[in-house]
C-alpha cells in the first residue's frame, strides 16, 4: 500500500529541495513609459522591446546568476508618477526570493520597500527578502548592498544599479554553497577598500564587493543583520543560513497546508505519521548537504502540549508522559523539531611547518 500521502509529499518536497534551490526568483520594480504591468521571464530573449535601454541592461544583469541563472525574474512595471505600493499589491501574490527597487530608487522608496518586506515576513508568513542600496536595516530579510564605482571599462555603475544584478547571483547560488567569493566577470573594477574597511563594512553588515588584485568578487555573503538576541544569534547573519531557514519552513508549511490540514483526524496516530514525513524531510536536506547528519530530531512537544492540556483544566501532575503524548488536543498540533544548518567553508586556517 506504500506510505501515507503526507509522507510521499515530504519526501518528494525533500528530493526536489536542491534543484529549487539551485534558481531562485528574483522580483524587479521598474518604472518606465512604453510598458505596464507584470511580466514573467524565463530568460532574456523574453524581455519586453519596449522598455528602455537602462530597464533591459537591469533585468539582464538579474539573469547573469552565479551557479545557475534565477528560475526567473518577475517585473512589474509602473509609470514615472505612480507608487510602488502598486507593484507592492502585486508582489504580495506571487512567489519570489529577492526584490529590488528601479535602479533609480529613492532612499523613501528604499524605507517603503524594506518595511513592507518585513511587514510581509511578520504578518504573511512569506519568505521574501529584499536587495537594497545603502540601507541600514538590521535584518535578515535584507541585503544591503553598500559597493561604488562599478565599472567593466566603459560605464560606471551606482549600487542602485546594480542591485538586480546582486539578487540574481544570491538567487543562482545553490544551497549547498554561498555567494561569499562569488567573482563578478563582467566588472573590472571597483572603487577599492583596505582590508580593514572591508571587515569593518562587513561587521556592519554590508554586502560589499572587494578586489583581489586580479578579479572583483563579494566579499562575504552576509546580509545587514548585526544585533544578535536570544533565539537570533550569528547564524543569521549569513545569506545561506537564513536561505535554508526560509525553504525548510516554506517546504513544511507549504506541505501541511495541502497535504495534512484537515485530511486526518488529530489522533496520536496520525501525529506520528507527521512526525515521520518531516523527520524524513530532514533525512532528505542531510543527503543533499543542507543539513547536518544525524543532528536532526523531531517529536511531540510535550512541554507545548502540557501547557495546552493545562488550559484547558486538566490535571497533568497525575499524567504519565506517553499519557501527555497521546492526550486529545483538539485541532492542535505541538511538535518540536531541531536541525542543524550547514554553512559553507570560508574560513581557513593552515599551519604548514617547514
Amino acid at each position: 500500500m506504500g506510505l501515507p500521502s503526507i509522507n510521499i509529499e515530504f519526501k518528494t518536497t525533500g528530493i526536489t529541495a536542491i534543484e529549487r534551490s539551485q534558481k531562485g526568483t528574483v522580483a524587479l520594480i521598474l518604472r518606465d513609459e512604453s510598458v505596464s504591468g507584470a511580466y514573467i521571464l524565463t530568460n532574456v530573449t523574453e524581455i519586453p522591446a519596449d522598455l528602455t535601454q537602462e530597464n533591459k541592461e537591469y533585468i539582464e544583469r538579474a539573469f547573469l546568476g552565479y551557479q545557475t541563472p534565477p528560475k526567473a525574474v518577475i517585473i512589474y512595471v509602473i509609470n514615472a508618477e505612480a507608487e510602488i505600493s502598486t507593484a507592492l499589491t502585486y508582489f504580495a501574490t506571487q512567489k519570489f526570493d529577492y526584490i529590488c527597487l528601479p535602479p533609480t530608487g529613492t532612499p523613501e522608496e528604499a524605507e517603503t520597500l524594506k518595511s513592507w518586506v518585513l511587514s510581509e515576513r511578520l504578518n504573511n508568513n512569506a519568505t521574501y527578502k529584499a536587495v537594497l542600496p545603502n540601507i541600514e536595516a538590521d535584518s535578515e530579510a535584507i541585503i544591503n548592498f553598500a559597493a561604488e564605482g562599478l565599472t567593466d571599462g566603459e560605464k560606471t555603475y551606482t549600487a542602485a544599479e546594480y542591485c538586480s544584478r546582486i539578487a540574481g547571483l544570491i538567487a543562482g547560488t545553490p544551497m549547498n554553497i554561498s555567494c561569499t567569493y562569488a567573482p563578478l566577470t563582467e566588472i573590472n573594477d571597483i572603487t577599492r577598500l583596505t582590508r580593514a574597511q572591508a571587515d569593518e563594512a562587513i561587521d556592519q553588515g554590508k554586502f560589499i564587493l572587494i578586489h583581489d588584485g586580479e578579479k572583483v568578487k563579494v566579499g562575504r555573503g552576509v546580509n545587514s543583520f548585526v544585533t544578535t538576541v536570544e533565539g537570533k544569534g550569528e547564524a543569521y547573519k549569513k545569506i545561506k543560513i537564513v536561505e535554508a531557514i526560509d525553504m525548510i519552513n516554506n517546504d513544511i508549511r507549504t506541505t501541511v497546508e495541502d497535504s495534512y490540514i484537515g485530511k486526518y483526524s488529530n489522533s496520536y496516530d496520525n501525529k506520528c505519521i507527521l512526525i515521520t514525513a518531516i523527520k524524513g524531510y530532514f533525512e532528505q536536506l542531510e543527503m543533499d548537504g543542507i543539513l547536518d547528519k544525524g543532528k536532526t530530531s523531531v517529536s511531540i512537544d510535550i512541554q507545548a502540549q502540557e501547557n495546552y492540556l493545562k488550559s484547558q483544566g486538566i490535571d497533568t501532575s497525575v499524567m504519565k508522559e506517553q499519557e501527555i503524548k497521546e492526550a486529545n488536543t483538539g485541532s492542535k498540533v505541538f511538535i518540536a523539531a531541531s536541525i542543524k544548518i550547514l554553512d559553507a567553508i570560508e574560513d581557513i586556517d593552515i599551519n604548514i611547518a617547514i
